[in-house]
């Protein structure tokens, strides 16, 4: 099963003409999240000829301009190829407010079921038989969360060999093992899962964390993540200009990606004070303290593969 996340924006604040702003795409499989919505986000996933109509869900990390701008045109955009699945928003208070003025002051053709879901403390946003997105909560200078997505443990490979020396027949009582059932062979025996199995084989995880003062708990929230998309606004001479706003550092960020052992860590939200080429006094910062850094630029690719 494919994982893999498109930076369909990595600007802050404003957009520039080499720039969009924040938004991240996360293709697992048929299933499409859309985090954030900055403006530009129609650019990026058209030139990346991405199925943006199958979206299944949008994570508002929160309700700034440089996040949500893009929202309201592909919300539109969806009414135009008859789209009948519901989309469904996340997001801390006001977003629904957001969505549903949009809609009024625009006056939208919208052909089918948004759903609106607003976050007021920790929790699992969204879950699947194999998979759970969480919200936690960060510190800006308005009501933000951070998200993961995380697969959970696969079952270890079946051993077939391993099933007809203990003499359970090939069909349905294989299926049963690997769904985690004991069955009876054909001497009579009990024959569990762990018999045939191998070793649960991990899951993968996403997180997603911008605009927020460093706190420590960030590194809990996201530890182990295969891929960290996060805010390295500043360089660390402007320290103090990024506490006053509320904002990261790209040795902050570098530091949470040590901290959480993440197999590494893409930057994003940039300051507009810096031009792409300026950009690498983050780069080098950041590598100081996590060598695994990586400057994202828009519309750059990662996959996410399985442990080996």
């Amino acid at each position: 099963m494919n994982m893999e996340a498109f930076i369909l924006g990595c600007g802050g604040m404003q957009p520039l003409p080499y720039r969009h702003l924040c938004s991240v795409l996360l293709r697992r499989d048929g299933d499409l999240f859309l985090f954030d919505g900055g403006e530009g986000t129609q650019v990026s996933l058209k030139r990346l000829n991405l199925k943006w109509k199958k979206i299944n869900a949008i994570f508002v990390s929160h309700t700034h301009a440089d996040h949500v701008t893009g929202l309201p045109g592909i919300m539109m955009l969806s009414s135009q190829v008859d789209r009948t699945e519901p989309l469904y928003i996340y997001g801390p208070p006001k977003i629904a407010e957001y969505i549903e003025t949009s809609r009024k002051v625009l006056d939208m053709y919208i052909n089918y079921p948004v759903i609106v879901k607003e976050i007021t403390a920790p929790c699992v946003v969204h879950e699947e038989k194999d998979f759970v997105i969480r919200a936690f909560p960060l510190n800006h200078t308005k009501v933000c969360v951070g998200y993961t997505l995380e697969e959970k443990d696969r079952p270890g490979e079946f051993n077939p060999e391993k099933a007809k020396e203990l003499n359970v027949p090939c069909g349905p009582l294989w299926s049963k093992l690997q769904n985690g059932e004991t069955v009876l062979s054909q001497d009579g025996k009990e024959v569990h899962p762990e018999d045939i199995m191998g070793k649960p084989r991990k899951g993968r995880k996403f997180s997603y964390v911008t605009d927020t003062l460093y706190l420590d708990s960030i590194a809990g929230e996201v530890k182990n993540s295969d891929l960290l998309v996060c805010e390295a606004m500043f360089e660390n001479a402007l320290l103090d200009q990024a506490k006053e706003k509320k904002h990261m550092t790209a040795v902050q960020a570098a530091t949470i990606a040590r901290d959480s052992n993440s197999k590494k860590m893409a930057m994003i939200h940039y300051s507009p004070r810096y031009t792409d080429k300026e950009l690498v006094v983050l780069e080098k910062e950041a590598q100081q303290i996590y060598p695994g850094a990586i400057l994202s630029k828009d519309r750059m690719h990662f996959e996410i593969p399985y442990e080996d």
